[in-house]
């Protein structure tokens, strides 16, 4: 595409994080125009339309689709809809991106893989985390020091999420609609068929919120990895890398009320990586990186903090997904990697259910 093109965007959905997250950053970059806005709540799609300055409204996304004008699709719905939604936008023949996870369950996920694939686009699937300022500069220095091993070998990655205000005031600014969502009656995709309805729901709960440590785990290892170990008190899940490297998630060990404080601690033979994630929906907030190496021989070690840029996940983000419309970098996560998370799941599930000598 001509470097001086705007890519055209479509959105699928403008509620919440559609809004916050997605919308009111894609609305403001200089390379992006948002020309098509589908949204099923009629007073929610005429504001939302009126403030950003969207040109054309639809009810549904067939509608939206068979116009076409555009040069991406931005669906953010909740991803217990997945296997409904994006076959359909898949037919726009345009590249789409969604929130994560991929789907509700491994079968809703096959089903987007082989529309996907009959599609002849991709699908970039939001995992937003990858990109935080802080961990793209570590994934790079990551990949830097396994090549040159000047720390020596990659040893061991430990990632801890507590509980805590991922929000962080981002709703600030949003445009609410007066007819609610659980008024709305969405059909939701089929439940897992190899799950009964409480392992099912606790997938859910395990997939809507823990999928992010699963998926960044993988892009920080840069290879994939299996779980060894989960403990029965379903706080930790202990893995191994196909090269050998532990893994470790932490899960709520702790809750904060008016802070988020996720962490990533990569270590090295000789030095380490940590990142200090901030709240997904904190605006102009690069996560924080210090560098600690070691590498002997008389060299005195060295503590780094670099200054990263003001800006946050969703936006960088946005900018990402928009850079990899026009060809300049791959998709951040393809929806091939994203399935990947939803198996780790379900392994987790699996595993802390023979714990509990319950029937799956």
């Amino acid at each position: 595409m001509s470097e001086t093109k705007k890519i055209k965007v479509a959105f699928a959905g403008v509620g919440k994080i559609g809004q916050v997250a997605h919308l009111k950053n894609y609305a403001t970059l200089p390379d992006c125009e948002v020309v098509s806005l589908c949204e099923i709540r009629e007073d929610l799609r005429i504001k939302v339309a009126a403030r950003y300055g969207v040109p054309r409204v639809y009810n549904n996304i067939e509608e939206m689709v068979d116009a076409g004008g555009f040069d991406a699709v931005v669906a953010s719905q909740p991803f217990f809809r997945h296997a409904q939604l994006i076959p359909p936008l898949l037919k726009a023949k345009v590249p789409l991106f969604t929130e994560k996870p991929l789907a509700s369950s491994i079968e809703s996920g096959e089903k987007i893989l082989k529309a996907l694939e009959e599609s002849g686009t991709w699908h970039m699937v939001g995992y937003n985390r990858r990109s935080d300022p802080a961990v793209m500069y570590a994934k790079a220095e990551i990949e830097r020091l396994k090549e040159t091993q000047e720390l020596g070998p990659l040893t061991y990655i430990r990632i801890l999420m507590p509980g805590g205000d991922w929000i962080a005031g981002g709703f600030s600014d949003l445009i609410r609609s007066e007819q609610k969502v659980k008024d709305l009656d969405l059909e939701r995709d089929p439940p897992a068929s190899d799950l009964n309805w409480c392992a099912f729901r606790w997938y859910q709960m395990m997939i809507d919120y823990y999928i992010h440590p699963i998926n960044l785990m993988r892009h920080m290892l840069g290879e994939p990895y299996a779980l060894t170990y989960v403990s029965p008190s379903r706080g930790i899940m202990a893995g191994s890398s196909d090269s050998g490297v532990a893994c470790l998630i932490e899960m709520t060990p702790f809750h904060t009320t008016i802070d988020w404080q996720e962490t990533v601690l990569v270590c090295f033979k000789r030095g380490w990586i940590k990142i200090e994630i901030p709240a997904s929906l904190a605006v102009n907030k690069p996560g924080r990186i210090t560098l600690y190496r070691d590498p002997g021989g008389g060299i005195i070690p060295q503590t780094i903090e670099p200054q990263l840029p003001w800006i946050g996940s969703m936006r960088q983000q946005a900018i990402n997904f928009i850079r990899a419309v026009k060809g300049e970098i791959e998709p951040l996560c393809n929806a091939a990697e994203a399935f990947e998370d939803l198996k780790i799941a379900r392994e987790y599930i699996r595993m802390r259910m023979e714990q509990m000598d319950l029937e799956e």
